[in-house]
């Protein structure tokens, strides 16, 4: 009897050590298994406020000096699209989930440069200021810094994707050359005009639905 007893004793030990020792994985396979759902754990995006405010501010030294005619509109494009070339580097650096410190150091570099050649453009055009007044500024040129403002707006506030945001810039730099293939006989007739405004008016309305999409 006491043998008995000790044997069904040691049967129950091992088969409670077996399926404490039974692999978690081991889930019962097939068209009848449980239903576990996976649990998923989003990372924060990585944040660079430093950098960001660097951006803003530059973009808003373009602008003024835009709009004073110390900085002339080819300077201005030339500097936005140096700037969309950073927000791009940064937005790839971020694809990872992660900015290293290298990463940020060259970011903060590269704005620093950038901020130095506005304002050595700002400087170099002081005493030339009224030669590119604000208001006389082309209205077909306006409307193109505007929707690269808001392009680049939309990137920091991060209403844009990187993606569509290259897909925007791409489309205003096709409205560009357009418009430069139009002037290159030194003339912009009525019809041309006509031609830009109607698709830089729907490119910007295309740049406002994705930046406030109607839920």
């Amino acid at each position: 009897m006491t043998s008995k007893l000790l044997t069904a004793s040691l049967l129950a030990t091992a088969l409670a050590a077996g399926l404490a020792a039974a692999p978690a994985m081991a889930q019962p396979q097939g068209p009848y298994a449980p239903s576990y759902p996976p649990q998923v754990v989003y990372a924060p995006a990585p944040q660079t406020p430093g950098i960001d405010r660097a951006q803003q501010a530059v973009s808003e030294r373009i602008r003024e000096g835009l709009q004073s005619g110390r900085i002339t509109p080819s300077e201005a494009r030339v500097l936005y699209r140096r700037d969309s070339e950073i927000q791009n580097r940064e937005a790839a650096y971020k694809a990872d989930g992660r900015v290293t410190p290298q990463e940020r150091q060259q970011l903060r570099a590269d704005m620093a440069q950038l901020s130095a050649e506005v304002e050595r453009a700002i400087a170099n055009n002081r005493t030339v200021a009224v030669a590119y007044p604000a208001d006389r500024m082309g209205a077909i040129d306006s409307q193109e810094f505007n929707i690269r403002q808001r392009i680049d707006e939309g990137v920091r506030s991060h209403r844009l994707s990187p993606r569509e945001a290259g897909r925007l810039q791409a489309r205003e730099q096709e409205i560009e050359n357009r418009e430069a293939a139009y002037r290159s006989d030194g003339v912009l007739t009525p019809q041309e005009r006509r031609d830009l405004r109607a698709q830089l008016g729907a490119l910007r309305d295309e740049v406002e639905r994705l930046i406030n999409p109607r839920g």
